[in-house]
């Protein structure tokens, strides 16, 4: 967003004296966010609670009632919002307000809570300023958001497409692409809800609009003539206005890190993960160890390779003598896992932790329990291994399918074997997915040819900033280039 319209949307905001009258939707909406950050909420409750685009306090109101032992800190872009909502609630040792871009927070965390009603839709990039405000999150906190998505406003639509006039309203974003842009840093969802309001006519819904501070147009609108829109919705005796507003709850996992799995057993988990707590300078911990009558165990193995010191390993929750899968290497020995043993290690926050699965996403750890049950109870993002050798494909996007259809997020897939850029493109292109990396066969593995690997790594900031969902890099070619011969 430029900073001249970014003025110009502070400044319709400024000037909105008659929001509190005219904002029967955005009263409703905040009501219904209040209840569903209160059913999210800790029994405790949040103790330090970030608020955005808290206009003239709808859901601070709620906030300081639901949490009233919780210092609130409410924040607006529009100086003047910030002053009606402090005429309003008043200020205290547990409520402060502060002017300040919810695309650019000055202000520092941890917070337990960050949330934000019918404020996201004036983002200039919904998904980096999402990933920012995660940043000032406490681990386990939550972010609750609402957000105008695809459908709002249909009649109003209408009737600039039947004059085939560009309507200046924004295009808002379907479910699925706001469920793509989370956070990697732990797991939200999305629901949608219709609020369907009835201004007496169309032209005070315009009217409405702009005593509400919302009448800016979309950045790329031609002007058009609002007094023909007026006079062909007059035709219609009933004017309806639907909001379709979408809720977001995410919360942040307890500790940062990623859960590395395989399309298969022997692609070079444990290789990768070497490399990743070497790059990420992070702890290790492999849940699960069966076949250590066969091989050294896989964090053994790690240590060696990554050079990690004693406090960055962290012992696994079952060590099993069969090279099986967790649940029949139990078995052998009598034994029957309890998944609710396995719990993520306490780690230092600003450490990240890299957690090695045992085999693929679908090895069982105990009745009706599998590794994917482990990586959703987790709330860690997954980096994929693959080979890069035929049959990689079909694997990959299986692999990737299944953890999509339980909402995991991918931080990126790593290839290991020899290069093959029709298997990178097809992953790329029919998984929407990142290739973190393409490592290639080793000969030897040491801790020298670990170190090296490392280099081919991005650096933990940047791994986090790639999108669950998004498209291939730019420069990927749509296909390869058939070989010739």
């Amino acid at each position: 967003m430029t900073s001249a319209r970014k003025h110009r949307i502070t400044r319709s905001f400024n000037a909105a004296s008659g929001y509190d009258g005219a904002a029967r939707v955005q009263r409703i909406v905040a009501d219904r966010l209040a209840r569903r950050i209160a059913s999210a909420s800790a029994q405790s409750g949040p103790r330090r609670i970030l608020e955005v685009g808290c206009g003239t306090g709808f859901l601070t109101q709620r906030l300081r009632a639901l949490f009233p032992a919780a210092q609130i800190v409410a924040t607006d872009i529009a100086p003047d919002m910030i002053r009606r909502a402090r005429a309003k609630l008043g200020e205290g040792p547990h409520l402060a307000f502060h002017v300040m871009d919810a695309e650019k927070p000055d202000l520092d965390g941890p917070f337990d809570l960050i949330c934000s009603s019918m404020a996201m839709q004036w983002f200039s990039d919904r998904q980096l300023a999402m990933q920012t405000l995660s940043a000032l999150l406490a681990p386990d906190g939550t972010m609750a958001f609402t957000t105008l998505c695809s459908g709002s406003f249909t009649q109003w639509r209408g009737y600039y497409a039947a004059l085939n006039l560009e309507c200046p309203m924004p295009e808002y974003p379907d479910p699925q692409t706001l469920e793509g842009e989370w956070p990697l840093s732990g797991r939200g969802t999305w629901t949608c809800e219709t609020i369907v309001d009835m201004p007496r006519s169309a032209l005070s819904f315009v009217r409405e609009l702009r005593a509400i501070g919302a009448g800016t147009p979309r950045p790329d609108h031609v002007p058009a003539s609002l007094r023909h829109v007026l006079e062909a919705a007059r035709r219609d005796t009933v004017f309806s206005a639907d909001y379709n507003v979408a809720f977001g709850i995410f919360r942040r996992a307890s500790q940062s890190g990623i859960f590395v799995t395989g399309t298969d057993t022997g692609v070079g988990k444990t290789v990768v993960s070497a490399v990743l707590a070497r790059a990420w300078h992070a702890s290790y911990w492999k849940p699960l160890q069966s076949g250590i009558a066969d091989e050294p165990a896989d964090t053994a193995s790690v240590a060696t390779l990554a050079a990690l010191s004693p406090d960055r390993l962290h012992p696994p929750a079952g060590v099993y003598a069969a090279s099986l899968s967790p649940e029949d290497a139990a078995a052998c020995e009598g034994k029957v896992i309890d998944p609710d043993l396995i719990v993520l290690p306490k780690e230092d926050p600003g450490r990240p932790i890299v957690v090695e699965g045992a085999g693929g996403v679908m090895v069982p750890i105990s009745a009706g329990f599998l590794m994917l049950d482990l990586m959703e109870r987790l709330r860690l993002p997954v980096v994929l291994v693959a080979r890069s050798t035929l049959g990689t494909i079909n694997h990959t996007l299986l692999s990737l399918a299944v953890l999509r259809q339980r909402d995991i997020p991918v931080m990126g897939v790593i290839l290991n074997g020899p290069d093959n850029p029709y298997a990178r493109s097809a992953i790329e292109r029919h998984g929407q997915v990142r290739i973190l990396a393409e490592f290639p066969t080793l000969d030897v593995v040491s801790s020298d040819t670990v170190e090296q690997l490392a280099r081919m790594v991005p650096d933990w900031k940047d791994a986090c900033a790639f999108s669950t969902g998004g498209p291939a890099p730019q420069g990927t070619p749509e296909s390869q280039p058939c070989p010739q011969g």
